[in-house]
């Protein structure tokens, strides 16, 4: 397979000021290739974006030689070829422009031999072309191959240039060949329509680079801070001469280059600069984060701070209270610093709390952030959970008709935050033993109280009065069995074990509960089916493996026989921690999809930790302690029953 590379003419009719449509390449033989039209279908996409350039050139190519670009290459039939627009930009736009204008603008008078030529490289052999592989330009020149000259002046010249080379084309495998182009005629035989000669324009044109080479050396020259002896050198340089400008980017690197070198010896060096400080007071906070094992700030981790012994230490350093008299004395104090001792340790106890409450959701403490959604509150007041109705369907209107009103209903629930905590005692007594581990423990401790609390307040949903939950706005329980065409029925409670067969049962229930129209006699139960299947089995431990193998078994075996499990993956088992009952389980949907329990938090999910300890606090006046106080803000409650299902097993 031969690949060539070959400047082919094209036709050009004009479409408007600095526009040009250009028949670019036409099915056919050309320079002794067939060029075929399937191929150059295929070759449409590299056509866009292809820049024009004045004048052919083996070498690099220069910015001033930019005359325009190709856009919107399509198939032309008629022409059996491509034909794209030609928009004409860069230094010698107007170049392009000019002789495109004298060109065309005459159709009864000849016009001279210059149009574009597509420089083109290929793949093919025994003289076909099977794969047109890059178009490297679209330029204008003089004489173009293949008759390659304005549309207009070829059909009244009929002239058919030669190309140069052309029998000496090699056809062998993997040969790349490069056609150049030649004139046939000498520029002073050709005149324009307006009786200037080609050569006349090229010596405008070569007088214009000359032009733009000396504005580019005079603005790079004002630009740079080099002295002025090596500007006045450079200057002499290129000075009266078309150059490119890469050579002048050259140049100036190499005279930069040589300044630097010549300089460098003068050059003055100080100490290292000083990228960040570090206060006392975050410093110290960093040795109270290590003594409590907890992640510094991203800001200090690699803070070198001193050690503290215990909280012992730490206490004493800050408060000077040698005597645990659970004041301040300055004069006693070692470290002189803004922080105080109860501030330090609340950082890094809170941090403590974080790192507990992700440790406790890894061990299945977090399973109710599966089945709920949770919701902050920018304030305590109480919270009402609207599920807005479905229409269900939209009825159809005849031409000019009214629209009818759709029956919307919601099911108001409500919900009350509730604060929760208590304090810890951080005695004197414990300072002065330096029981820092006691302190790390009692931290665990309050993150530990608050995970759970809310593990206790989801799971008592499903276990409040005796197993049917709470009484919901509708005035039913959540649970019951009641038909759903009934205001208070809700009809997902069971008593089923937990087995294959009545999993398969009881997502079909869930998955038929039909969804809310309105609250009012003759639309309860009367809205489309949910059509959402549960997400999570909620099962006490004891029922831990019954769920696994329903649901993430590969097989199912049986007394006499084993067959694939066709529910695995059908849902994911959730442990609560807080059901003893070893028969009950639920089912519940991805609250992403279909949310019934929201979890409404004030300032966080984990539970906070004040320390209130100073001389003027009745606790350590009174009781000799400061106090480690855990507060939780929470409102937990139910906004739909149809995403839950509960059996009850007796």
């Amino acid at each position: 397979m031969a690949e060539s590379r070959q400047r082919l003419a094209l036709e050009v009719n004009p479409l408007g000021s600095g526009r040009f449509e250009i028949l670019a390449i036409t099915a056919g033989p050309a320079n002794g290739w067939v060029f075929p039209a399937e191929v150059l279908r295929e070759s449409l996409h590299l056509w866009d974006g292809v820049n024009c350039f004045v004048d052919h050139s083996l070498k690099e190519r220069s910015v001033r030689d930019i005359a325009g670009i190709l856009r919107k290459p399509v198939w032309d039939n008629q022409a059996n070829g491509i034909r794209a627009e030609l928009s004409a930009f860069g230094p010698s736009a107007e170049v392009l422009k000019d002789i495109g204008r004298q060109v065309l603008e005459k159709s009864d008078e000849p016009a001279v031999r210059v149009g574009f030529s597509a420089d083109v490289l290929f793949q093919g052999k025994a003289g076909k072309v099977e794969k047109i592989l890059r178009i490297y330009s679209v330029d204008l020149v003089y004489n173009p191959a293949r008759g390659g000259i304005f549309l207009r002046a070829l059909n009244q010249l009929g002239i058919n240039p030669i190309m140069e080379g052309e029998s000496s084309m090699k056809k062998t495998q993997e040969e790349v060949i490069e056609s150049k182009i030649s004139l046939q005629e000498s520029p002073e035989a050709v005149q324009t329509d307006q009786g200037i000669s080609l050569e006349e324009q090229l010596a405008e044109m070569r007088q214009m680079r000359e032009q733009m080479s000396a504005f580019l050396l005079e603005s790079s020259l004002a630009n740079t801070n080099l002295p002025q002896s090596m500007k006045n050198n450079i200057r002499k340089q290129f000075q009266q001469r078309s150059f490119a400008p890469a050579e002048l980017s050259q140049a100036l690197r190499e005279a930069h280059t040589l300044l630097s070198e010549l300089q460098g010896a003068n050059a003055v060096k100080g100490p290292a600069r000083i990228e960040g400080m570090i206060e006392p007071g975050e410093r110290l906070q960093a040795a109270v984060d290590d003594l409590f094992n907890v992640p510094r700030e991203k800001a200090l981790a690699g803070a070198k701070v001193a050690k503290l012994s215990g909280i012992r230490e730490l206490y004493l350093s800050l408060t000077g209270d040698y005597d645990l008299h659970g004041g301040y004395f300055p004069e006693r104090a070692q470290l002189a610093t803004t922080a105080d001792f109860s501030g330090l340790v609340k950082n890094s106890l809170n941090k403590l709390v974080a790192n507990t409450w992700e440790e406790l959701g890894k061990a299945g403490y977090d399973w109710w952030k599966d089945v709920t959604v949770q919701e902050h509150f920018n304030s305590l007041h109480d919270i009402t959970g609207t599920l807005v109705g479905t229409v269900g369907d939209l009825p159809s209107i005849a031409e000019g008709g009214n629209y009818t009103e759709l029956k919307v209903g919601d099911s108001p629930e409500t919900a009350r935050f509730t604060k929760y905590g208590g304090y810890i005692p951080l005695t004197l007594e414990l300072i002065d033993r330096d029981e820092t581990r006691k302190l790390r423990a009692y931290a665990r401790e309050l993150a530990s109280a608050g995970m759970r609390k809310i593990s206790r307040l989801v799971a008592e949903i499903f276990t409040k009065n005796g197993g049917v939950g709470p009484v919901l706005a509708d005035g039913g329980n959540l649970f019951n069995n009641a038909a759903v065409t009934l205001v208070d029925g809700h009809g997902n409670l069971g008593n089923l074990a937990l087995n294959a067969a009545n999993w398969d049962t009881v997502s079909a229930r869930v998955y038929g509960q039909p969804m809310l129209i309105k609250n009012a006699a003759g639309f309860y139960g009367t809205g489309p089916q949910m059509a959402v299947n549960p997400k999570f089995i909620l099962v006490p431990r004891a029922l831990q493996r019954t769920a696994m193998e329903i649901c993430t078994g590969a097989l199912v075996r049986e007394q006499n026989h084993v067959y694939d499990n066709v529910l695995k993956g059908s849902a994911v088992p959730l442990v609560v921690p807080e059901w003893t009952d070893a028969n009950d389980w639920a089912a519940a949907c991805d609250p992403r999809v279909a949310p019934a329990i929201f979890v409404g938090e004030r300032f966080g999910l984990a539970p906070e930790i004040f320390i209130a300890g100073d001389e003027l606090s009745p606790a350590v006046f009174s009781n000799d302690e400061h106090r480690l106080k855990v507060r939780h803000y929470l409102a937990v409650w139910v906004n739909d029953f149809r995403p839950l299902y509960k059996n009850n097993v007796a």
